[in-house]
This record gives structure tokens, sequence and C-alpha cells, in this order.
């Protein structure tokens, strides 16, 4: 009997072993991805500012480098990316959190069961399917019925096909922060006299604003990063503005416009790949620990 329990114990222990290892394989494979990249993204990168210094890289407002003269300052595209980003995620943020609002507190289960799925496809959907279509159905709408003089490829509708793209990222994990919040909390608020919309407002959401916040940062981060909705409807045109209707180009188009193998290796153009990559790894990293902070805060507040 003892040799059976001790025989047991040690597969026991080998199992957890064996998961161990798996695990801690799974997270040195991760890892050691990141830094390969960011090594890749530094050291190509610092080949690029020995031809262009930082500053004229960082506050230079016009991008040329296929051009004579050719001019490296990375602002238009910076813009161009925020411009893009912001639409969508005034899109998705409100539209992703009534959405969850309404499947966790007042759609029935069944419902809520069919429903979802159907949300959720919409992010399987191909991203060169949503470019074609901001391209063929909502510029064209728009030139229709609002915006006349707007040019075929323009921000405005890359953003808004963009924001409906990250719609089901937002509103499934904000639909399973509120779903998170304790049975206990509703029924108090209920027990008090308040609505099913005081309650899902005043107590469920303040409850669940962390993982809100967490919803809409990675989002918004899935909206930086996307590259080819953005070069098929947003344009190829590097320029500062602000105007939804213009034409304009973000980071991930620049690198698909440069990387189709025709640039020649070991020129100023070639680095550009990677100082633009790592500009937009380091924006991505900052938005993120941003996104922590707050979260961390108002976890603490509520």
């Amino acid at each position: 009997m003892a040799t059976r329990l001790l025989s047991g114990n040690r597969a026991e222990r080998g199992g957890e072993m064996a998961i161990h290892a798996v695990l801690l394989g799974a997270s040195v494979i991760s890892i050691a991805t990141t830094v390969g990249i960011v090594f890749v993204l530094l050291s190509e990168s610092l080949r690029f500012f020995d031809l262009v210094s930082v500053w004229d890289f960082l506050t230079g407002t016009v991008w040329t480098p296929l051009f004579r003269p050719a001019h490296f300052g990375v602002l238009p595209l910076v813009a161009g990316t925020v411009l893009v980003a912001g639409i969508a995620i005034i899109v998705a943020a409100p539209v992703g959190l009534f959405t969850a609002i309404f499947l966790s507190e007042y759609a029935p289960d069944r419902f809520r069961r069919i429903v979802k799925p159907m949300l959720e496809i919409l992010a399987g959907v191909p991203t060169v399917v949503y470019g074609y279509f901001a391209l063929t159905f909502v510029t064209p709408l728009l030139q229709r019925w609002l915006l006349p003089d707007m040019i075929i490829f323009n921000a405005l509708s890359a953003g808004l096909v963009m924001g409906v793209m990250i719609i089901p990222i937002v509103s499934s994990l904000t639909e399973d922060a509120m779903l998170a919040v304790p049975r206990s909390l509703r029924e108090a608020a209920y027990a008090l006299g308040a609505t099913k919309f005081e309650v899902a407002t005043r107590v469920v959401t303040p409850a669940a604003l962390s993982g809100i916040v967490a919803a809409v940062i990675l989002g918004l981060s899935r909206a930086i990063g996307e590259t080819m909705l953005v070069t098929i409807a947003a344009g190829a045109t590097p320029r500062l503005t602000l105007n939804p209707t213009e034409s304009v180009q973000t980071m991930t188009a620049y690198i698909v416009q440069v990387s189709f193998g025709e640039t020649p290796q070991g020129t100023p153009v070639y680095y550009t790949i990677f100082s633009v990559g790592l500009l937009l790894f380091v924006m991505t990293l900052a938005m993120n620990i941003l996104g922590q902070w707050v979260v961390r805060r108002w976890r603490q507040a509520y």
C-alpha cells in the first residue's frame, strides 16, 4: 500500500514538473521573442540615427524619404496614426460599452449566448475586407450624403470602419468585466430601490471600471497597430493634418509601402522601416503602461 502511494506521489510530482517545464518554456519563448524584436529594432534604428538626427526625426514636419531632397520628419505619420485611431476609438468605446451593458444587464441568457458569438464574428473578418468595405461602400456613402468634396482616400472612412472592427474587442472584454462584478452589489442596489439602469450605470460600471479601461486601451492598441485597412482606405499621403476628410498615411501603412522588396538594403530609406517601427513600439508600450497605471488607480479607488 505504501509502495503504491509512493509511486502515485512520484507520478504526480513528475506531472507537475512537466507542466511547470511547459509553462516555463512558453514564458521563455515569449520573453525571448520580445527581446529579439527590440534588439533588431534598436540595432537597425541606430544605423538610421547615424544618418539622421533623433531631433530632426521626432520634430520634423515633412516626411519624404522616397523623394529628393529627402526629409525624415516623422510627425506626419504620427498624426495620421493618431487621427485614424482616435476616430476608431470614438466609435468603438461608447458602442462597445453600451453593447456590454445591454448584454450583461438586460439581455436574457439565451439571447446573450446567441448574440455574443455573432458579435465576435466581426473580429474574425480579415482586415483587408474591412479596407475595401471602407473604400467602396463607406466613402461613397459619405460623399453622397454628407461630404461631397471628400476625396476617395481619407482618414474618416478608415477610422469609422476600424471602429466597427474593434467593437468586439471592447464589448467582449467590457462585458466580462461587468459579469465579474459580485451579484451581491446588484442585489443591494435593487434592495435600496434602484432601477436596472441605475444599477448598470452607477453600480456595475464603476465597479468594473478598471476592466473597461483595459478594454479601451487594448482596442486602441489594436487600432494603432492595424495595417491593411489603413493602407487601403486612408491613402499614402504623409500629411501633418487633423482634417479627417484628407488623405493621410499611418506608420504601419508606410512600413508596408517600403517593405515590398524594392528598397535597397543599407540605404536610409531601408532603415526608416525600423526607426518607424521602433517609434510605434515605444508609443504602444507607453500607452499600455499608462493604461495599467490608470487601471491600478481606479481599482484602488473602487
